[in-house]
């Protein structure tokens, strides 16, 4: 069972979860001793939890106000097991932890939510450990390229980075076999590699709005004969292309 959503807002909330871990710790002291049998077994679990993860990298470094955030991704692959979907969107993961490999280790996902977090890198063990996934959301994160081991994703059909930090598509795209969809708008996209997007066998849709593009890229994609379609904004003339001026 997924967690109530104000799980969600533990990791950012620092004031108010500050307040709640007071209470918790004095309700902890007023057991007695050093509270490790006091009928409340779920707390030392939480507690060491909450420590491996972030040991590990799980998220931003506020482990005491991020714990009931960990505790979230925890539960996310709980359901993960159960329908294939691993969900660990607005997590404030700045990376997927090496404990959530761990957890997914019997289960083989089809899809993987990663949007809405501060991730800046993927690791290249994630097309090992996830390789079965069809459906991949970077979006609404801080990366700028993704690494060439993603190739290995043979079942991947749609794939979003979308509003993200990418300054050109990242080559590895073209090279994932069966890759449908790639939503890479809203990035700082200025070129593309030319040999690169004439490549793709499987790709039917590029979405490339909301990108700064060169006047000449944006004219070249706009009139490229590919197999696929490729959107793209209308391109604002810059002062100097405007002979009324």
């Amino acid at each position: 069972m997924r967690p109530p959503t104000h799980f969600g807002n533990d990791i950012t909330n620092t004031e108010a979860n500050g307040d709640e871990q007071q209470n918790n710790n004095n309700n902890n002291n007023g057991g007695g001793g050093n509270g490790g049998n006091n009928g409340n077994n779920g707390g030392s679990n939480t507690d060491y939890i909450v420590e491996r993860l972030t040991q590990m990298g799980a998220t931003i470094n506020f482990p005491k106000v991020a714990g009931r955030g960990i505790i979230r991704v925890v539960e996310r692959c709980d359901d993960a097991k159960e329908n294939n979907n691993l969900d660990l969107s607005e997590c404030e993961l700045i990376q997927v932890p090496d404990a959530v490999y761990h957890l997914m280790r019997h289960t083989e996902l089809k899809t993987c939510d990663l949007s809405s977090n501060v991730i800046t890198k993927i690791s290249p063990k994630f097309a090992v450990k996830f390789s079965f996934i069809t459906d991949l959301n970077l979006s609404h994160n801080q990366m700028a390229r993704l690494p060439d081991e993603l190739a290995d994703l043979h079942s991947l059909e749609m794939l979003d980075i979308s509003h993200n930090t990418f300054i050109t598509l990242p080559a590895v795209v073209f090279k994932m076999p069966k890759l449908r969809e790639l939503k890479a708008n809203n990035n700082a996209i200025i070129d593309i590699d030319r040999d690169e997007i004439i490549t793709s066998d499987s790709l039917e849709v590029v979405d490339l709005r909301h990108n700064p593009l060169t006047p000449m890229c944006h004219d070249l994609l706009k009139h490229a004969v590919v197999s696929f379609r490729i959107e793209l904004s209308e391109r604002e003339k810059e002062d100097w292309e405007d002979l009324t001026i």
